[in-house]
């Protein structure tokens, strides 16, 4: 499986509304950066929040985590990278970059996990149909 690696990438501008008082990009920010990374992966490789929906199969994040190596400041142009981990569990994992985007300077780092649940709520321990087709799409066993 390691050949077969999926990224996407999304570049944004850093907003006001998005830094303390001291001009730094607040630590609240940045789960929303991954987000917009998971919904640009999402749409690249057909793996949407839609689709989820639709298949009425909850993936909500239990786990969620961030490293800050350097501060990102207001109006600076960034890129978070998003990188698919396979797994053969009944889970979604994903690891991030942030980087600048004059210098590519990485700024932070992070990953997430996603389970799935029924209509119920109950944890799903093995992978939904739709998912599973979506993987062999994308890994050949």
């Amino acid at each position: 499986m390691e050949n077969n690696v999926l990224k996407a990438s999304k570049e944004f501008v850093v907003r006001f509304s998005e830094v303390d008082s001291m001009n730094i990009v607040w630590h609240g920010s940045y789960p929303l950066y991954f987000e917009d990374a998971r919904e640009e992966f999402g749409r690249v490789y057909g793996l949407s929040y839609q689709l989820f929906k639709d298949e009425m199969c909850p993936a909500p994040l239990v786990d969620l985590s961030f490293r800050f190596l350097k501060p990102l400041k207001h109006g600076q142009k960034a890129r978070v990278d998003i990188t698919y981990k396979y797994t053969y569990a009944a889970k979604i994992i994903f690891d991030y970059e942030i980087h600048l985007a004059d210098d590519n300077s990485l700024i932070a780092t992070g990953s997430s996990v996603q389970v799935f649940l029924d209509m119920s709520f109950n944890l799903m321990l093995s992978n939904p149909p739709f998912y599973e087709e979506w993987k062999r799409k994308y890994f050949q066993p």
